[in-house]
């Protein structure tokens, strides 16, 4: 099983009272790393674009370090990568600040002659998110859905919707519809589909449920609700005995539930799988913890 997981990643500086922490982070990327680091067995890329400066080189360096390959990631020479800053409340709720208006990122798949997809050939799963489809112009929104109406990958789906990525809420619904209809396996959040369609948790769930198609709606400390008929409804996911920042919260989830599924676990194994790793990552501050406690 070879994966690949598309997106853009960035430098985060993680703030507190006492200092900031400078890492690598970004939402596919962390969903990366849990993955692997779930499932070594299986063949994890990393699909960006970054620049020839420092700070792409320790980027670079970084996904190497978590066993991820970087064989498929584009260089541009005039362009370097996007940062944010985390700031936590005191019950562990994250806001943002982003500087990423010429992330090199948003020039992905982008050659002289149009896109260029054909590197995706060599996969058999690829996993990317509604940030990846809101940095790409929308010739290679389009370029990139065609082309996965006629491939045969397993494609995972997170909507992941960030309103600022977004020219408006209709296109945003727009462009993750048409890509909710091709998905696999679709990893939303309640919280997101609840803002970007204005509907109710009721009414999230009634649409996903009508998609048909595998995969699991989180719902934070709830836990997740199967999107695919599973043995044991009645299911239980206790809460995170601590909560110091979600940040990578639903990436982590999703890491640790595509490795279960991916490597023929049941639906129930990979839902507990996912609600496990992510309950352990809230309890530290960054998008990715040491990896001796994402093991725990």
């Amino acid at each position: 099983m070879k994966v690949a997981c598309i997106g853009e990643a960035m430098i985060e500086l993680s703030m507190n009272e006492k200092q900031t922490n400078l890492g690598v982070a970004g939402d596919t990327l962390n969903t990366a790393v849990y993955l692997k680091r779930s499932a070594p067995q299986i063949d994890v890329d990393y699909i960006t674009r970054l620049g020839s400066d420092p700070f792409s080189a320790r980027i670079i360096a970084f996904i190497k370090d978590q066993k991820l390959g970087t064989d498929a990631i584009e260089i541009s020479e005039n362009r370097h990568p996007g940062l944010y800053a985390i700031t936590t409340s005191g019950d562990g709720e994250r806001s943002f600040t982003y500087w990423r208006s010429q992330s090199a990122a948003k020039q992905l798949f982008q050659s002289p002659s149009g896109p260029n997809l054909e590197y995706l050939d060599g996969y058999d799963a690829l996993y990317l998110s509604g940030i990846t489809l809101a940095i790409l112009p929308d010739e290679i929104c389009t370029a990139l859905l065609g082309y996965l109406k006629q491939s045969e990958h397993i494609l995972a789906f997170d909507s992941n919707y960030r309103p600022a990525l977004w020219s408006s809420p209709s296109k945003a619904r727009d462009v993750m519809q048409q890509f909710w209809q091709r998905t696999d396996i679709a990893l939303p959040s309640v919280d997101d589909e609840m803002l970007l369609w204005d509907q109710s948790e009721k009414e999230v769930i009634d649409r996903f449920s009508a998609l048909d198609r595998d995969g699991a709606l989180k719902r934070g400390a709830s836990g997740p609700l199967s999107l695919s008929p599973i043995d044991e409804e009645n299911q239980s996911f206790a809460p995170s005995p601590r909560v110091v920042d979600t940040t990578a919260a639903g990436d982590s989830f999703n890491g640790a539930y595509l490795a279960a599924r991916l490597t023929g676990a049941p639906q129930e194994h990979a839902l507990m799988a996912g609600h496990r790793c992510a309950s352990y990552v809230v309890q530290y501050r960054g998008a990715i913890v040491p990896y001796s406690l994402s093991k725990a």
